[in-house]
């Protein structure tokens, strides 16, 4: 089966517009951060840009104990600020798709048997429907905090 690790770290976004390729870009540089150090055996990086509500979190697999969710919420904060939310703690209408499709109803099944925890960052600008590659510096600067956050939930 796919994604046959207990953590998965999970990059969604959608690198075209602006700061919503946060989580694919968190994806990237652990990948990096990876390349000097070694992975859990336990531990899959996923970069499921867009896809996640519909190739991951549609596929559950048994042996998942964890998935780390990295992605942007509008949560009133300042740019670029990261707080961690559990599946109940999401903002109304903050978590969805590009076809406004809420994530949180395949999560919140999943939350009955996976522990899940959501890395939300504060977006300062998503250019969409215009492409706008690259992240605003606000957001680029949060990364480094993430990628501490992960290693920490992965033990490492």
């Amino acid at each position: 089966m796919a994604f046959d690790a207990e953590i998965l770290v999970i990059g969604c976004g959608n690198i075209l517009f602006e700061d919503d390729g946060f989580g694919p870009a968190v994806t990237v540089a652990l990948e990096e951060h990876f390349k000097d150090n070694e992975l859990p055996e336990n531990v899959m990086i996923i970069d499921a840009g867009t896809g996640g509500p519909y190739y991951v979190f549609s596929m559950p697999n048994e042996i998942w104990k964890k998935l780390i969710i990295v992605d942007i919420v509008d949560f009133g904060a300042e740019p670029g600020t990261i707080r961690i939310f559990n599946v109940d703690e999401l903002p109304e209408g903050s978590y969805e798709n590009v076809h406004s499709w809420p994530v949180n109803q395949p999560l919140h099944e999943l939350s009955n048997t996976v522990e899940i925890m959501v890395i939300g960052c504060q977006p300062e600008s998503v250019s969409a429907p215009d492409v706008k590659l690259g992240l605003t510096q606000s957001v680029e600067d949060a990364i480094p905090e993430t990628i501490q956050i992960i290693l920490n939930e992965i033990g490492v």
